[in-house]
């Protein structure tokens, strides 16, 4: 009975990993799908708050770097869903952009900080 309730609990969590792991490449795919040029392109309203030259904060924090980086200054890890969240829920002065850019859109976005 144990050894039957252990077999199930390991594929409960084996599952959940696998899972995970299938969430986590399909975010990290929608960035390397993504067109970078593009996703410059559309970077330019948000440079107005963002460095991406220098280190320097504007009105928001300097993105150089970006994925390079462990934590976002929200204490996230940098990682395609985490700055996707970001970008779609906004905070700290910074504006949601869920519903102000396509999916396509974000992809290019992200692409776009993958090259910074």
């Amino acid at each position: 009975m144990i050894r039957q309730t252990l077999t199930v609990a390991g594929s409960i969590v084996a599952t959940a990993c696998l899972l995970a792991g299938l969430a986590t490449a399909g975010q990290n795919k929608a960035a390397k799908s993504g067109d970078a040029a593009k996703g410059k392109e559309l970077f330019e309203q948000c440079a107005i708050c963002h460095n991406v030259d220098t280190d320097e904060k504007k009105m928001g924090p300097s993105l150089k770097g970006l994925f390079k980086r462990k934590t976002l200054q929200n204490g996230k890890e940098v990682n395609d869903a985490n700055v996707l969240a970001q970008i779609n829920n906004g905070g700290n002065g910074m504006p949601a952009y869920a519903d102000m850019l396509s999916a396509d859109d974000k992809a290019n976005i992200l692409a776009y900080l993958h090259t910074l």
